[in-house]
């Protein structure tokens, strides 16, 4: 019979080596991200391999890959981690966070989806708000795996769009907009005045969307064409979202994606705002965090201050709209 481990002889501190030493799939790396020395790490590591009897880690070309033991203890070190946090975590909780004051660093990994006065907006208000914070700005990405980034805390918060958020992660709706159109002022959509702009001329044109998030992914535009069994030409496919615009106004692209990022391209490129003949769902933008930072004052207070600025999108917009209106009518 195999012997069991002596549990009065394994911390939380191995735990969270493992845990750490599994996420990065690096003993440097971890060694960094535990304030320690890689020696360090290298001997707990030796011992962890020791109590579950396996390598963990081992070396596949110039990179460190996980075991299929190493990957069915991730989870259970994860949700060890989270229990002893709500065990033990209570008075640090109880602390309130004091924006004016405090110091640190909040990472967040966000898409330029939404809009690309979000980001600057946001940086400005956290700016005000808690000058001796920093923040750190993570692009999403295809290869960005932000699901593990937040399991791992390497990241505090993701901001984007998704038709069906991962349910393993707690999320805060920030908006709905509507979906459009951005076309050059020149293309037979905006020329038309929107007559004739079918489904399936829509279908047909060259089309211009950004790489999907997720390996694999399609993103939310095509997911729901696919669902009604409807299939786009996608022409052009962007890492950089914010230079979209720009390449709609030089050619006949169409960009399909919400009014209010468009709506911040119409005053300064020849590009036209027009419906889409196919009937989308709002697209929603969500912030998701991990249940390791639920219960975090100074997480939960960066929280609060992303959804009041993406709140305040739509008005500053419309206030935007107005002025540049009345301009154009004393001009």
């Amino acid at each position: 019979m195999a012997s069991r481990p002596d549990l009065d002889t394994i911390d939380l501190r191995l735990v969270r080596v493992l845990h750490t030493v599994l996420t990065e799939r690096s003993v440097s790396r971890a060694a960094l991200r535990l304030s320690s020395s890689q020696p360090a790490v290298s001997a707990q590591l030796r011992r962890l391999r020791a109590l579950t009897g396996d390598p963990l880690l081992v070396r596949a070309g110039q990179r460190m890959q996980p075991t299929a033991t190493a990957l069915e203890l991730l989870e259970p070190a994860s949700r060890l981690l989270q229990e002893a946090d709500r065990l033990f975590g209570a008075r640090a909780r109880r602390r309130s966070f004091e924006a004016a004051r405090a110091e640190g660093v909040f990472r967040v990994a966000a898409s330029d989806y939404l809009d690309p006065l979000f980001l600057p907006v946001l940086v400005a208000h956290l700016q005000r708000a808690a000058p001796g914070v920093r923040l750190e700005l993570v692009p999403l990405s295809a290869e960005y795996d932000y699901r593990r980034a937040l399991a791992a805390g390497d990241v505090d918060l993701v901001i984007g769009n998704w038709l069906r958020p991962p349910e393993e992660l707690h999320l805060g709706r920030l908006i709905s907009d509507e979906v459009v159109c951005l076309v050059a002022d020149d293309h037979p959509a905006a020329r038309a005045g929107g007559r004739g702009w079918t489904v399936a001329r829509y279908l047909e044109c060259a089309h211009v969307a950004p790489v999907p998030l997720s390996p694999g992914a399609v993103g939310v535009i095509d997911e729901h064409l696919a669902a009604q069994g409807a299939r786009r030409r996608i022409a052009v496919r962007a890492s950089h979202f914010g230079l979209i615009p720009a390449m709609v106004a030089d050619s006949w692209l169409v960009l399909t994606t919400g009014r209010l990022f468009c709506s911040r391209y119409v005053e300064t490129l020849p590009v036209r705002i027009v419906r889409c003949p196919v009937a989308f769902p709002p697209l929603t933008y969500y912030q998701l965090w991990h249940e390791l930072a639920h219960e975090v004052p100074a997480q939960r207070w960066l929280r609060e201050q992303v959804r009041d600025v993406a709140r305040q999108l739509p008005r500053r917009a419309a206030a935007r709209s107005r002025a540049v209106a009345d301009a154009h009518e004393t001009a």
